[in-house]
């Protein structure tokens, strides 16, 4: 097909896109990451110097993507570039991983940042785990019975961030008392920054998604630019604010072991209502988090299953419900498993991190080396948009990726030994087939 057919229309604005770049990004990391960056660093500076790298970071691999996403314009995103750099297998082996590790532990992750805050709302009624488990399951039957129904869903839940992040801004920076001179040693013991930027790169995640938007920008490289520019400046910014906010409501002590981080400054400033009104706002967050996740991630394993005939199941359509009933049903089981094992573990949260993180490096690192690949496999294909600074700028993403992998494996648990080792079973189904074939 024609790429003039299949590329998107250019009808967003720069306003329009910061606005998307912000709402993407932004999610319920703010509100359960930074208690576990605390933990690891120990300092107030060296803590607000996490975020602020993790906004340059996050920029620099932003501007890769967007040369990738305005040549090579398509749904598949990272799964279509991978694919025209590295090949089929390669490319099956992401799907693979986005399948069972990366879009399962994605929501498995905030199913726990889910069950934290509620178990505060009702702390007899249900734990943590049980919440969380709950959550999958209603938001995959929700989705199960339609995409009008998912969508509606998804509009109902979305305010709540918002406002809920904008609460504990507030609080924290007018009511909370002066901030503590002294950073204070965390309770980790072996703090280690690599893992803070593991955490604080999560709560950074979604950019990548966002930088698709430049195939839709008017006016062509300088609205795609701009568009990053203040998107992430203004997330940076943001972060970095409601990182004072707890610093200065809570200390760095007090928020290193905190569970509830949001809650617990607003219970420090605002009392046992506070806490309960931005635990409600937090926990119905998390839940549109949820079910957008699972919205999306449902639709990737329905390509997979299109593409491959060994996923043939996943890539029906019901049309009745217009939904891929299939790969909803095999997303849900997977997230539950993790949720279970997250219990198992004790760890929740971090232990769906651990699983999720080196997988996750892995594949943007393949996706930075593809954008040097493609220069040179594809030197004559028209870019609207070239990264600045070539190859500079690629090989800063690509050294980051590469350190945030070793970091994300060496400091971190059994979750990231299974992660791995999914993956793994994903290569050997793509090396079996081959190997009969040589028999």
């Amino acid at each position: 097909m024609d790429d003039k057919t299949t590329a998107p229309k250019r009808t967003l604005s720069v306003i329009d896109a910061v606005a998307l770049i912000i709402g993407v990004v932004i999610g319920t990391g703010i509100f359960k990451t930074p208690s576990l960056v605390a933990a690891n660093t120990g300092d107030n500076a060296i803590f607000l110097l996490a975020w602020l790298l993790g906004g340059a970071i996050s920029l620099i691999g932003a501007l890769c993507y967007a040369e990738l996403a305005t040549t090579y314009p398509h749904t598949g995103g990272d799964y279509h570039y991978i694919a025209r750099a590295f090949g089929r297998k390669v490319a099956f082996l992401f799907g693979w991983a986005r399948m069972t590790v990366i879009q399962p532990g994605s929501i498995a992750m905030l199913a726990f940042v889910f069950g934290d805050y509620c178990s505060q709302l009702l702390p007899f009624v249900c734990t943590p785990s049980l919440a969380a488990i709950l959550a999958v399951i209603s938001m995959t039957t929700t989705n199960l019975m339609g995409t009008q129904k998912g969508a509606r869903m998804q509009n109902l839940l979305t305010a709540a961030k918002i406002f809920g992040l904008i609460s504990v801004l507030v609080a924290g920076v007018t009511m909370a008392p002066p901030l503590s001179p002294s950073g204070g040693s965390p309770p980790s013991a072996n703090p280690s920054f690599g893992l803070a930027m593991v955490f604080v790169l999560l709560t950074f995640g979604g950019w990548n998604e966002a930088a698709y938007l430049s195939a839709e920008l008017r006016a062509g490289k300088h609205s795609m630019v701009r568009a990053l520019l203040w998107g992430l400046g203004a997330i940076t910014a943001i972060y970095l604010l409601a990182g004072f906010s707890y610093l200065k409501g809570l200390g760095m002590d007090e928020m290193s072991r905190s569970e509830v981080v949001a809650a617990d400054l607003m219970r420090k400033v605002l009392g046992e209502g506070g806490a309960n009104f931005v635990s409600l706002l937090i926990a119905v967050s998390a839940l549109g988090a949820i079910n957008a996740t699972i919205f999306t991630g449902a639709r990737s394993n329905y390509a997979v299953g299109r593409d491959f005939a060994l996923f043939n199941s996943l890539g029906r359509w019901q049309e009745g419900a217009n939904t891929p009933v299939n790969a909803l049903l095999l997303q849900g089981v997977i997230a539950s498993a993790l949720v279970l094992l997250g219990t198992a573990t004790r760890g929740g949260f971090v232990t769906m991190v651990e699983f999720t993180a080196p997988i996750f490096w892995l594949f943007f690192l393949l996706t930075g080396v593809s954008l040097v690949v493609l220069r040179i496999k594809d030197p004559d294909a028209p870019r609207p948009f070239k990264t600045p600074l070539y190859p500079i700028i690629p090989v800063v993403f690509c050294s980051t990726c590469l350190y945030m992998l070793q970091a994300s494996i060496a400091y971190t648990g059994i979750g990231a030994m299974l992660g791995v080792g999914v993956l793994f079973i994903g290569a050997i189904l793509v090396i079996l087939p081959q190997m009969q074939q040589n028999r």
